[in-house]
């Protein structure tokens, strides 16, 4: 998403959402202004990327395989024929009334949530951070991006009951016990991975190195000369906390005020209080180094600028393909926000995240670089979100209950 451009005219076409008899129908939905008359503000190109990228994936999952309970449960087989059936529609790209006709033909477009409580969805972002590193240790790299422990387990628990329930632990043994994970202050301020030989690089700013525990993946500018691209490997298995609310609830920050960038000020302002600020989220990521130097998401596919969105994998269709409408920043040339920009768009999920959880969550992906990190940093906007299911042979007649659909706007 690092495309601060000029946008051609509002389309005559405007696009109605309207959900079946499971609820009354929303008011209509303006189409913002955008690149393509359809009013999707990114490219083809990009757009068939993460298509195929999500592709990859599904093709290695057997078809009956579940992928998502939300907004229904979907099957590998019914995303990958959803996006295959979608990649062609792409050469109408640029003719927005072929495009919309084909697509109302083709596909229902599913809330992300039946329940008009959960309906609106919090978007904010992620980004590729760059960090200054050394792939060894001195006066000025002191912090150590490490890599996973082998001593970190990962198990299944099963709950017995009317549902059986299986819940993914991590963890570690200590004689017969199978103990949780070592805690972020246990690692960064106990030195419980010391002398393991695990660290990937050393960094040189605390407080980006938290960001990148916070974003995943990174790029390490190297002191020896070269990049190091790093991405995510595991999870110590404690909940994430967030230290931005913990900020908010001190009354150190105005809710109405936080923001990446406002966080980061305030603990470069404030180094005294770092060690115990960080403690307070016990989550901790542990890194491999990423060939080819893109980032991966969860699905070990990399993801695309503007085109890839983190969600709770518990919950929505993994790779699956999504229309989403919000609002993202305009960054001034100093970086700072400058005022919101509409969008409808399509993405893919192709990634999840600790504190990316429930029906009303969703995290953009903008790429790398100063504009990405500046775009990341403030997005923290609702909005909406579509799953696009291919519809059965029956077309309309067979359409699901609460799907929303597609419909020209009357001149």
């Amino acid at each position: 998403m690092i495309f601060h451009r000029k946008l051609s005219p509002l389309s005559a076409l405007a696009l109605v959402f309207f959900l079946g008899c499971a609820a009354p129908p929303p008011g209509p939905v303006a189409v913002p202004a955008a690149a393509t008359p359809f009013g999707d503000d990114l490219d083809a190109e990009s757009l068939r990327t993460a298509l195929r990228r999500s592709l990859q994936y599904l093709e290695k999952l057997p078809p009956d395989r579940i992928v998502g309970a939300a907004p229904r449960r979907f099957s590998a087989g019914e995303i990958a024929a959803s996006l295959k059936a979608f990649e062609p529609l792409l050469a109408d790209w640029n003719c927005a009334e072929c495009f919309a006709r084909e697509l109302r033909a083709r596909f229902d477009f599913l809330p992300s949530s039946a329940d008009a409580e959960n309906a609106e969805v919090l978007f904010t972002g992620y980004y590729q951070p760059v960090l200054d590193g050394s792939r060894a240790r001195s006066g000025k790299f002191l912090y150590p991006i490490y890599a996973r422990p082998a001593d970190l387990i990962t198990a299944e628990v099963v709950t017995l009951g009317a549902a059986a329930k299986t819940e993914r632990v991590f963890g570690r043994v200590e004689g017969e016990q199978f103990l949780p994970y070592y805690t972020r202050s246990e690692i960064d301020r106990e030195g419980r991975l010391r002398g393991r030989a695990l660290e990937i690089a050393w960094v040189a700013d605390p407080v980006e190195l938290f960001f990148l525990h916070i974003q995943g993946s990174g790029i390490i500018r190297l002191a020896e000369g070269g990049e190091l691209s790093v991405g995510f490997a595991a999870q110590n298995g404690r909940p994430y906390r967030s230290i931005g609310r913990l900020l908010i609830d001190a009354g150190k920050i105005a809710s109405e005020a936080m923001s990446m960038q406002s966080l980061r000020r305030y603990l470069n302002a404030h180094p005294e209080e770092r060690d115990e600020i960080f403690a307070y989220n016990p989550s901790y990521v542990f890194f491999r180094v990423s060939p080819g130097g893109e980032a991966l998401g969860s699905l070990e596919v990399p993801v695309t600028a503007g085109r890839s969105i983190a969600a709770d994998a518990r919950l929505f269709p993994r790779g699956a393909l999504a229309l989403i409408q919000t609002e993202v920043p305009l960054i001034d040339g100093a970086g700072a926000l400058a005022g919101w920009r509409p969008i409808t768009r399509f993405v893919l999920i192709q990634d999840t995240g600790g504190a990316i959880r429930g029906l009303q969550r969703a995290d953009i992906y903008f790429g790398a670089g100063r504009q990405a990190e500046a775009m990341a940093g403030y997005l923290n906007r609702r909005g909406r979100m579509f799953f696009l299911a291919l519809k059965q042979h029956g077309a309309d007649q067979g359409a699901a209950p609460n799907a929303a659909r597609f419909i020209p706007a009357r001149p």
